[in-house]
C-alpha cells in the first residue's frame, strides 16, 4: 500500500480493479504509477459519500444507484485538459487547404459539410476550425456543423462561455485574436458571438457507441492526443466507433504522436502536402 498518514489507503488489488472498471467505462488506462495520484484525488469521493475504505468505493461504482453520475464527475476529475488556439499548425493546414477543397467538390450540391472535434477540451480546438471556416469567402453560404464532444463536463462548461487566458493564444496569429476575440480583463479574452455560434458542444463517451451515432455522418473527425490515454483493446474501440460514423471518404485526423498500427486497418492512408490522414474508403457506409 501507500502509506502517507492522510487517510484510507489505495491497495494494489483495489487499484487494479478500479483501473479496470475506469478503463471499460471511457478507455483510460491509468499504469501503475498512477497508483498516488489515483488515491489522491478519490479521498475526497470516499469522503463525500461517508464512504471508510477504496473497496467500499469501488462497490459504490458497480452497484450503486448513482454510479453513473459519479462515473460521469470522476471524468471531471481524472482528466487532464491541456489545449490552446491552432495547435498542430501543419494538420490545420492539410485541413484548410486540402481536405476542405476536397469536400466542397464532393458536396456541392448539398453544401452541407459536420465537423466533430472529439476529446476538445475547454474548445481551443472547435472554435479554431470555426475560424478557418469563418475566414474562407467561399464557405460563406454552405452549412458547417462543428460538434465539440468530451467525457470532461467540467471542460465543456468552459468552453461553451469561451472565455481563455493568454496561454490559450500562445499559436494564435495577432490578427485573429483581434478579430474573433474582445479583451474582457487583463489578460482575459472572450470568443465573437458569431464563431462561438458555429460550434454546440456535447457530451460525449468515445467508446459508447450508441450516443456516438447520433453525430452520424461525420466528414472530417478531429480526435488529437486523445488516444495517448487508451490501451490497445479501449483504442480499438474507439476507433472502430468513430469509423462508423464517419462518412464514406471522409477524415481522421490524429495527433502526431498517434497512429492507427495496430489499431485498425479500415482507414487508407492519405499523404496530403502538409500532413498524414485517415481517410474511411468511399463508398463503405460502415
Amino acid at each position: 500500500m501507500i502509506h502517507d498518514g492522510d487517510g484510507p489507503e489505495l491497495s494494489v488489488e483495489i487499484f487494479r480493479l478500479l483501473r479496470e472498471l475506469l478503463r471499460d467505462y471511457c478507455g483510460i488506462y491509468f499504469d501503475d504509477d498512477s497508483r498516488k495520484m489515483l488515491q489522491r484525488r478519490l479521498r475526497g469521493r470516499l469522503k463525500l459519500y461517508n464512504l471508510q475504505s477504496f473497496s467500499d468505493y469501488y462497490r459504490f461504482l458497480l452497484f450503486d444507484s448513482r454510479k453513473n453520475d459519479e462515473l460521469a464527475a470522476l471524468m471531471d476529475i481524472l482528466t487532464v485538459n491541456e489545449t490552446y488556439f491552432f495547435r498542430e499548425r501543419q494538420q490545420l493546414r492539410a485541413f484548410n487547404e486540402e481536405i476542405l477543397p476536397e469536400l466542397m467538390k464532393r458536396k456541392a450540391n448539398s453544401k452541407r459539410i459536420r465537423i466533430f472535434s472529439a476529446g476538445c477540451s475547454t474548445g481551443e480546438e472547435p472554435y479554431t476550425i470555426a475560424i478557418l471556416i469563418k475566414e474562407n469567402p467561399l464557405l460563406r453560404d454552405w452549412n458547417i456543423e462543428i460538434i465539440g464532444g468530451d467525457i470532461n463536463r467540467r471542460v465543456l462548461e468552459v468552453a461553451r462561455k469561451g472565455v481563455y487566458r493568454m496561454n490559450s493564444f500562445r499559436a494564435t496569429e495577432p490578427v485573429y485574436l483581434e478579430r474573433y476575440f474582445t479583451e474582457v480583463s487583463k489578460e482575459t479574452y472572450r470568443i465573437s458571438d458569431e464563431i462561438k455560434a458555429m460550434v454546440r458542444f456535447s457530451y460525449v463517451n468515445l467508446l459508447d457507441s450508441f450516443r456516438l451515432r447520433f453525430f452520424t455522418p461525420v466528414d472530417v473527425i478531429f480526435c488529437r492526443n486523445v488516444l495517448i490515454y487508451f490501451d490497445s483493446t479501449s483504442k480499438k474501440r474507439a476507433i472502430d466507433n468513430l469509423y462508423q460514423i464517419l462518412a464514406p471518404g471522409g477524415y481522421l485526423l490524429l495527433g502526431h504522436a498517434e497512429s492507427l498500427i495496430n489499431v485498425s486497418t479500415a482507414f487508407i492512408i492519405r499523404h496530403l502536402k502538409h500532413d498524414l490522414v485517415y481517410q474511411k474508403p468511399e463508398g463503405n457506409g460502415g
